[in-house]
């Protein structure tokens, strides 16, 4: 059987999606995707990447949205300490035993972005 390699993207509507993706490059250091041969996309670490539909009446993140973004950070602490201190409330700081830290943040057009420091 044929297995796609890894994830290739996220594509979704956004009613500034500049402004918006401007704030993944500040806020997460995210790079816009690239319009030209100069620009540099986001690359990642290797690691787990989690693919989980959910029920349509999960309370995990809110009812009015489709998704949430789940995004690996080697240092949870460092990045709710970034995030605070650009004003970015954080919340549902949480550990799943052998799982990971977790926290959540929503994006300036209200999309959750749970942030996860796998255990080690």
């Amino acid at each position: 059987m044929q297995r796609v390699q890894g994830f290739g993207g996220f594509f979704f509507r956004a009613k500034d999606p500049k402004g918006l993706a401007k704030w993944y490059q500040d806020h997460l250091g995210i790079n816009p995707a690239p319009t030209n041969m100069e620009m540099t996309p986001w690359v990642t670490d290797s690691g787990v990447t989690v693919f989980a539909p959910f029920g349509a009446d999960t309370d995990y993140f809110a009812a009015d949205k489709t998704f949430m973004l789940n995004f690996r950070v080697a240092d949870l602490d460092a990045m709710i300490a970034q995030l605070k201190s650009a004003d970015i409330e954080v919340t549902h700081e949480m550990e799943m035993e052998g799982i990971g830290r977790f926290a959540r943040i929503h994006d300036p057009e209200g999309n959750a972005i749970e942030l996860w420091e796998p255990a080690s």
